[in-house]
């Protein structure tokens, strides 16, 4: 254990900001994922993991695996939906279907087959990364949650664990053991009075701040934000004034993945990411989750950040128990949650 030195708490306390945003990006998209769709989204770590090992190999100019896990998933949804409707008498629908899978399958595979050799500029691989990652969030809704969508929150919470343990494998076969990171998007450091922070630093927590000032404004100005937090509210009410749940979890998913990739790409150049790594990324998320209840999408950010803060500072003082302490913050927030909140069953919501 270590003296505290009151001169390195702005560093800490910067240090765990900047992890403090990612978690909370990760919190809001685990509130999102549950309120409208009931899911408790364990694997939302991954996509993370996914983003930054998916950047990481564009940069040494490989196609990247995370292309294959989105061509088959691709197929198996195109697939389902088409079996969908030749079943409801909609054959030539179907048929459209598959060719329209068919077509934009073969185009993502021309495109990063022949950018991802090139080793084009950062920006154009990070914009094929969030593309790559995003589009495995409504396609795993598809194929894995819409066919469970009137199932209980424990059947869902198992198809998680599933899931889970599923991408990890993935994500050890597509990527091997090894960590890798991401090069940094601004170099050199910028001085805040008596507190020196990286550039990198300040982009992840100002482009932490904007998406969620961004997903602010989706949820108060545009309809499809609207119509999440309308079923989030009241998921039959939301269907009987005609907002379709299988629109509204595929739209979550996409948003969800689409969060998961962007901080994948933010903390690649500060951690080194390996297959396994979004377990305990997600779970740091799903803390702050738990601290809002599930619910508020506020509180839930906060919680985020001060797990972030507990963390940088346990790991000064006290770096072998700082994963401990911070998963122990969860305890009393469920034994003061379990006091005082009114159990409601599911059949009641």
């Amino acid at each position: 254990m270590q003296i505290f030195d009151p001169t390195i708490f702005p560093i800490l306390a910067a240090d765990g900001l900047t992890n403090g945003a990612v978690y909370a990006l990760l919190a809001l998209a685990l509130v999102l994922v549950f309120a409208v769709t009931r899911v408790i989204f364990i694997p939302q770590g991954e996509f993370v993991v996914f983003g930054t090992l998916t950047l990481a190999s564009l940069q040494l100019g490989r196609t990247p695996g995370t292309l294959w896990l989105l061509l088959v998933l691709l197929a198996v949804a195109a697939v389902m939906e088409a079996a969908g409707l030749v079943r409801g008498g909609q054959a030539r629908r179907g048929l459209t279907t598959l060719g329209g899978a068919a077509l934009l399958g073969a185009g993502l595979w021309a495109l990063t087959g022949w950018l991802a050799p090139l080793k084009p500029a950062l920006w154009v691989q990070v914009v094929l990364t969030l593309g790559l990652v995003t589009a495995l969030g409504p396609l795993l809704y598809r194929v894995v949650y819409q066919p469970l969508q009137n199932a209980t929150v424990l059947v869902l919470l198992i198809a998680s664990v599933a899931l889970h343990l599923l991408l990890t494998g993935l994500a050890l076969v597509f990527f091997g053991p090894e960590g890798s990171r991401t090069p940094a998007f601004f170099e050199g450091q910028l001085a805040l009075g008596q507190v020196t922070l990286s550039r990198q630093s300040l982009l992840v927590i100002a482009a932490s701040a904007l998406l969620m000032l961004g997903l602010y404004f989706f949820f108060e100005r545009t309809m499809p934000g609207k119509a999440l937090r309308a079923t989030a509210v009241n998921r039959l009410g939301a269907r009987l004034v005609g907002i379709s749940p299988s629109s509204a979890g595929r739209l979550t998913f996409t948003l969800a993945a689409l969060i998961g990739a962007l901080g994948g790409v933010l903390i690649g150049p500060s951690v080194a990411v390996t297959y396994d790594s979004g377990f305990l990324i997600g779970l740091k998320g799903f803390v702050g989750a738990i601290i809002g209840g599930l619910v508020s999408y506020p509180l839930a950010a906060a919680g985020a950040v001060l797990v972030g803060l507990i963390e940088s500072f346990a790991s000064f003082s006290l770096s072998a128990w700082k994963e401990v302490i911070v998963f122990t913050l969860i305890l009393p927030v469920l034994l003061w949650r379990s006091l005082t909140t009114r159990h409601i069953p599911e059949d009641e919501e």
